[in-house]
């Protein structure tokens, strides 16, 4: 009698203090704080979620222009991609795109072992989910299966230090994709563009948004090759890298012009722009997106 006794008191002492399996932060509360709201009760473990004072300051990873881009858009294969998140504390080592005929999924490694999960939705909706929806890593490796590139993915990651769920917001981003990554690219091959001159419609986007350049760039057509001729409206650019290449600025009337070949268009490219204009040199990058349909043949 007493055995079985002192068996119910420890199965009641477990049922109110939530155990929980393999290290997992516990899903749903065993009893209701108090001041918990009805909404938390059902199902919500709130007191498992950072708030703003516990996060650092959540920057904005959706630049103006970006426009998803879906599996169907890419060939199979695999590729580094480069990621942006709304977290500077969030630190990705290395992120690997897949891309397979059923979608495509993306490897974060992180650098440490601060992470113990990864959930797909809000830090609110983790907290309230059951263990087994968690991600769990695989040699500090998680797999996410976003729906888009350049668009935002909502993800939240339980801190083991700080027994919390953070909320991340990461874009995968194709510009940092190989053009041989992509089933259709827009060049001026695929135009039918005739050795000359034009002028087109180009989209600086990145960086801290204070820079710009003038609106539309010259452009000259040789044998397929595409250069256009760059205007900053500042004189403080002085050289500008594409795929690792140097391109030196000339200052001409007070802006900063620099001649870079252009790959492809209607797609954001990569670029990397060093500017003077701060206590040091300091390199800034920003994609370009060169508009095809805005393209007019110069005299």
């Amino acid at each position: 009698m007493i055995r079985r006794r002192i068996a119910a008191l420890l199965l009641a002492l477990c049922l109110l203090t939530g155990c929980g399996a393999n290290g997992a932060p516990d899903a749903q509360p065993a009893e209701q704080p108090s001041g918990e709201t009805a909404e938390q009760a059902d199902g919500q473990n709130t007191s498992a979620v950072a708030d703003a004072s516990q996060m650092t300051a959540v920057q904005e990873v959706v630049e103006e222009g970006m426009v998803p881009v879906s599996a169907a858009e890419l060939n199979e294969g695999e590729y580094d991609i480069a990621v942006s998140c709304s977290s500077s504390m969030f630190k990705i080592e290395q992120c690997t795109l897949r891309v397979a005929a059923d979608g495509m999924t993306v490897q974060l490694r992180m650098g440490s072992d601060a992470y113990g999960y990864f959930f797909a939705g809000t830090a609110e909706q983790a907290a309230a989910a059951d263990a087994s929806a968690y991600i769990v890593p695989e040699d500090r490796c998680f797999t996410l299966t976003p729906d888009a590139l350049d668009a935002p993915v909502q993800c939240a990651a339980w801190s083991v230090k700080k027994e919390l769920w953070y909320d991340r917001t990461l874009v995968f981003r194709s510009d940092s994709l190989p053009l041989s990554a992509f089933r259709s690219v827009t060049t001026a091959q695929s135009l039918a563009l005739s050795d000359g001159v034009y002028t087109a419609e180009v989209r600086l986007a990145g960086g801290s948004g204070r820079a710009s350049l003038q609106p539309r760039a010259r452009l000259t057509v040789s044998g397929g090759a595409v250069t256009a001729e760059l205007v900053w409206n500042s004189s403080h650019y002085d050289y500008m890298l594409v795929d690792g290449t140097r391109y030196d600025a000339v200052l001409v009337d007070g802006c900063a012009h620099v001649c870079i070949p252009v790959a492809a268009f209607d797609r954001p490219l990569a670029v990397i722009a060093d500017t003077t204009a701060m206590s040091q040199p300091y390199e800034i990058e920003y994609t370009l997106t060169f508009d095809s349909a805005s393209l007019a043949a110069q005299p």
